[in-house]
């Protein structure tokens, strides 16, 4: 059996996860982390035995990994997956995969280019209650889904946040691109479509940030459901939601914490199956796609169609009309 080699680009708190899962898997194993902060790089490679670097193009010419993990503020996403693309890496990107479309179709071209498996980090994908959650909703036993009403707030704007996610040049914009992105794939995977159309309001907090602080999305998907979804990034009380109504029922989402069901007035809880730790099944899908081929619902072409809707929802605030996701965009994008 082959075991894949590894190499980590970004030595940030995510990075923890990704080397646990790598750690946990018989078919992978981590070779180097790179990170501009030396210091940052040390102390993980120190914890986990392995060889620290601060130019993650050396690092990969040296060690010649078999896969990346990219770690990167938002910017530097393209640049990096592009030429780790080139240098044959296969690629795993944390999410959003970059700043808009015309990077991601850049990262798609150079991946089909040099024949390598390019994934993006979308973990909703991955989480017990949104596979059963799915798995109810393709049984068909709540009847025809009829509309979907999702939120997610929560502190976008603390002290602890890396001040480039403040900058709209760096992080793409704030609480659509970067909650928001969660949000647009929970319902495009679990009801197997796309979001088709969408029109949008946002409001933005002032002071030295420019992205924004809420948003208010309307919109429909390619099986013509409508969906409305919440965000906020103010001071308030958290959420992280998703409802679907039904003909025959409604269900409700609380992701991490419970999958309720409604019929009869009231939402009772289900039993959830459990389910490989996300990260954990993250890496082995992107591994069953690289040594068997398998359909990867993380793809970057998947990834690309919430970019695409990301980039639709501020062209929409700008222009005020409700705008298209257009399907060119999109590519091969519907896994």
């Amino acid at each position: 059996m082959k075991i894949y080699t590894a190499a980590l680009i970004g030595a940030g708190q995510i990075a923890h996860t990704h080397l646990k899962a790598l750690r946990s898997s018989n078919r992978a194993r981590p070779v180097a982390i790179a990170d501009l902060i030396e210091e940052r790089a040390l102390r993980l490679c120190s914890e986990y035995d392995l060889k620290a670097y601060t130019d993650y193009k050396k690092m990969v010419l040296e060690q010649k990994p078999d896969m990346v993990i990219i770690s990167l503020p938002h910017f530097l996403h393209k640049e990096a997956a592009v030429w780790c693309a080139e240098q044959g890496c296969h690629i795993l990107l944390e999410k959003p995969m970059a700043l808009n479309v015309a990077e991601c179709l850049e990262i798609n071209d150079a991946a089909d280019r040099n024949k390598v498996v390019a994934a993006v980090g979308h973990m909703q994908q991955f989480f017990a209650e949104h596979i059963e959650a799915k798995l109810i909703i393709e049984s068909g036993r709540l009847g025809k889904l009829v509309m979907v009403n999702d939120k997610r707030w929560g502190n976008y704007f603390q002290a602890s946040r890396p001040a480039w996610f403040l900058e709209k040049a760096k992080s793409g914009g704030g609480v659509v691109i970067n909650l928001g992105s969660h949000s647009i794939d929970r319902i495009q995977w679990l009801t197997n479509s796309r979001i088709a159309k969408v029109r949008a309001s946002l409001t933005y907090p002032g002071g030295s940030s420019d992205v924004e602080g809420s948003a208010a999305l309307f919109m429909e998907t390619t099986s013509g459901v409508p969906v409305y979804i919440s965000l906020s990034g103010y001071k308030g009380v958290p959420a992280n939601e998703t409802e679907l109504l039904f003909t025959g029922g409604s269900m409700r989402i609380r992701t991490r914490v419970e999958l309720s069901i409604g019929t009869d007035g009231t939402y009772e809880p289900i039993s959830v199956p459990p389910a490989t730790e996300t990260f954990v099944a993250q890496l082995e899908s992107v591994l069953d796609a690289i040594e068997y081929r398998k359909p990867l619902s993380i793809s970057g072409e998947y990834a690309q169609s919430i970019v695409a809707v990301v980039d639709a929802v501020y062209r929409s605030h700008e222009t005020g009309i409700e705008q298209q996701v257009s399907p060119e965009l999109l590519r091969a994008s519907r896994n």
